[in-house]
C-alpha cells in the first residue's frame, strides 16, 4: 500500500454528489428477515489528497425492509473539519485537536448511538438516516481518539476500545464503557514509542495489544501516511487481563510484521490465547508491502511462547464473524480475497476447526469489499448472510450483493442494484431494526 494515486481512479475513485433514492431494483428475493441498515464506511476525498487513508468519511447505506430495498443514500460524515478541511489534529503545543476529523474508517452501533470511527479522532454521532449529529466523547469523559475497531463483549454488551497517538507518554491507552454507554475503565498501557495500532483483540478474560514496528515520523506530517516501517523497534503482543485492567500487560515477543485486522480471538480450553489475524510481513517500509494472508497466534500464558503459524498463503483483508461470537471459540471467518493487487475478487469462508475454505468467485471485473455477517436465527454461528458492496468495471455502478453464508459458492441469493458507483472503502455493520 505505498503512498500512490491509486486511490483516485478506478473502483476507489471518490464520488462528488450525496444522493438518495427510493425503492431499489433488486434480483432475486431478500429475505424477509432482513430489515434493519447496512451502513458501510470509507475515504471519499473531496479534493485530491496524498493517500487513500485521508479523504473525508462517506457513509454508504441501505435500508432493507421485509423483502424490498426502501432506499440508498450516501453522506459525508460533516465533522468540524469538513468544510475548511484544514485537519491539523497536532497542534504547535503538542496537544491534539480531537474533533478535526476524517471520520472515514468504520462504523458501529452501541448503547443506542452509531458512531463514524477513525482511530486518530473522537467518534462522530450519525443517524441512522445519515445525518451527523455531532463528536461524541462519552458525556465529556474521553479526552482521546478512539480506535476504529472497537470490541462489544456479547455476554456483557460492554464496548472495548482503546486510543492512541498521544506524541508524549502514554502512547497508548485502554478504555472501557459499559452496555449503557458509560465509560468505567481508562488504563494506561506502556508501549516505548508511538506506534500505528489499527486494531486489538478480546476474549471472554483478556485484551490483547498488537505493540508493532509501524511507527509515527514527525517528517512525514502533510505528505500522506505519517507513519514508517521500523527495522529496529520490535513486535510483541500485550495480554491484560479483564477482570485487573490495572493490574498490568504481560508482554510476548513475535516475528516483526504488521496486523490491520483482527479475525477473532479465545481463550483456549489449555490456557492459551488464541489469536487469527490478517498478518504482512511489513508495512509501510522501503521494500513494496507484502500481501496479507491469515495466520493464527498461540500465546502460552504458562511458557511465555508464542506459535505463528501461517495459515493461507493467498492473500486477502477485511475479515469478519458472526459478532455474537466475539471473543469466543468461533468455527467459521469470512475473508475477502483477492488474485490481483489492489483488487478483491472473492469472499472466503474459514472453518478454523477443521482448516478448510470455500470460496465465492465474482465475475471478472467486479471488486468485493468488507463482507458484513447477518444472522439468520438466534443461534450464534449458524445461518446467516454476508452482505457486501461490489462494483462492476463494465457498467461503473455498484450492487449490494447478499450471499447465503452457509453455502458460499452458491450464487447471491439477493442483488440490490445502486443508483450509483460505491467506491472500494473499509469497515461497516448491518443495524438491525429493534
Amino acid at each position: 500500500m505505498a503512498t500512490t494515486d491509486y486511490h483516485l481512479a478506478g473502483h476507489y475513485a471518490p464520488v462528488h454528489d450525496e444522493l438518495t433514492a427510493y425503492d431499489l431494483e433488486i434480483t432475486g428475493s431478500l429475505p424477509p428477515e432482513l430489515t434493519g441498515w447496512y451502513l458501510r464506511n470509507g475515504p471519499n476525498p473531496r479534493k485530491e489528497n496524498a493517500h487513500w487513508f485521508t479523504g473525508e468519511g462517506m457513509i454508504h447505506g441501505v435500508r432493507l425492509e421485509r423483502g424490498r430495498a426502501a432506499w440508498y443514500r450516501n453522506r459525508w460524515v460533516r465533522t468540524e473539519s469538513f468544510e475548511d478541511q484544514e485537519r491539523v489534529i497536532y497542534q504547535a503545543d503538542g496537544t491534539r485537536n480531537l474533533r478535526a476529523s476524517a471520520a472515514n474508517t468504520h462504523v458501529v452501533n452501541h448503547a443506542g448511538r452509531t458512531l463514524a470511527l477513525v482511530e486518530s479522532s473522537l467518534p462522530y454521532e450519525i443517524t441512522n438516516d445519515l445525518e451527523t449529529v455531532g463528536a461524541y466523547d462519552f458525556g465529556g469523559e474521553l479526552a482521546d481518539s478512539m480506535t476504529a475497531h472497537p470490541k462489544i463483549c456479547p455476554e456483557t454488551g460492554e464496548l472495548h476500545f482503546f486510543g492512541y497517538g498521544s506524541l508524549t507518554a502514554p502512547h497508548v491507552s485502554y478504555y472501557r464503557a459499559d452496555a449503557a454507554g458509560n465509560l468505567v475503565v481508562r488504563q494506561p498501557i506502556d508501549v516505548p514509542g508511538l506506534t500505528m495500532m489499527h486494531d486489538f483483540a478480546l476474549t471472554r478474560d483478556h485484551v490483547v495489544f498488537f505493540d508493532l514496528p509501524v511507527v509515527f515520523d514527525y517528517e512525514l506530517v502533510g505528505r500522506g501516511m505519517p507513519y514508517r516501517w521500523s527495522d529496529s523497534y520490535g513486535a510483541r503482543l500485550g495480554v491484560l487481563r479483564r477482570d485487573d485492567p490495572a493490574g498490568g500487560v504481560r508482554w510476548f515477543e513475535v516475528a516483526p510484521c504488521y496486523v490491520f485486522h483482527t479475525l477473532n480471538a479465545h481463550d483456549a480450553p489449555d490456557g492459551r490465547i488464541v489469536v487469527h489475524v490478517v498478518r504482512y510481513d511489513q508495512m509501510f517500509g522501503e521494500s513494496p508491502d507484502t500481501p496479507g494472508q491469515l495466520w493464527r497466534w498461540s500465546i502460552d500464558l504458562a511458557s511465555g511462547a508464542v506459535a505463528e503459524d501461517r495459515l493461507d498463503d493467498r492473500a486477502g483483508e477485511f475479515p469478519r464473524i458472526d459478532d455474537r461470537q466475539a471473543g469466543l471459540d468461533t468455527r467459521f471467518g469470512y475473508v475477502a480475497g483477492s488474485t490481483k493487487a489492489l483488487m478483491l475478487d472473492r469472499l472466503r469462508r474459514y472453518d478454523l476447526h477443521t482448516g478448510t475454505s470455500r470460496e465465492h468467485v465474482f465475475a471478472p471485473g467486479q471488486t468485493i469489499g468488507e463482507a458484513v455477517f447477518v444472522p439468520a436465527e438466534d443461534k450464534p454461528g449458524g445461518a446467516g448472510w454476508l452482505l457486501t458492496y461490489v462494483y462492476d468495471g463494465a457498467t461503473d455502478r455498484s450492487d449490494l450483493v447478499v450471499l447465503d453464508a452457509q453455502d458460499i459458492a452458491a450464487a447471491p441469493v439477493a442483488t440490490v442494484h445502486l443508483p450509483a458507483r460505491v467506491p472500494t472503502g473499509f469497515h461497516g455493520n448491518w443495524l438491525p431494526e429493534s
